[in-house]
């Protein structure tokens, strides 16, 4: 490591989160027209794209936590974009369902989160994003193993 490089620099973790935030950043200002956050929409598009599950399949689905995603579903209804129903096999859960506004955010805001990551792979090859692609799913499923 030479004295110019910044020691966050070399640490994957570190890394990682400071490109996170940087892209959710170009993505919620591209989101702010339509007011939702990007935590709004990313647990909101897993909802309309797999109806009717229970909060804590959303929640791992989302990468979040439950409470985080209590929080973010308890928005999303507040706005109209989700409907929460009685759970039939299990009383103690609730569906979480999509309403007729919720896919229509979807249908008109996916286009831009496409358009994001279109810009975003611009600075690589393809072989590159698919490299980049394969390595972020061995870390995730690697991380898993070890909590």
């Amino acid at each position: 490591m030479t004295a110019n490089e910044n020691v966050l620099e070399r640490s994957l973790g570190a890394l990682m989160g400071i490109t996170y935030r940087k892209m959710t950043n170009v993505l919620q200002a591209r989101l702010k027209d339509y007011e939702i956050t990007t935590e709004q929409w990313s647990v909101l598009f897993q909802v309309d794209q797999t109806e009717g599950l229970i909060q804590k399949e959303i929640a791992e689905l989302a990468g979040k936590d439950k409470p985080t995603t209590t929080r973010i579903l308890d928005h999303l209804e507040e706005k109209g974009l989700i409907c929460r129903k009685m759970a039939e096999n299990d009383r103690r859960s609730f569906q979480v369902h999509s309403t007729e506004k919720g896919a229509s955010l979807i249908m008109e805001t996916l286009p831009v989160e496409m358009q994001v990551n279109q810009e975003i792979k611009q600075c690589m090859t393809v072989e590159e994003h698919e490299m980049i692609m394969k390595l972020l799913l061995r870390i995730n499923h690697h991380v898993s193993q070890l909590s």
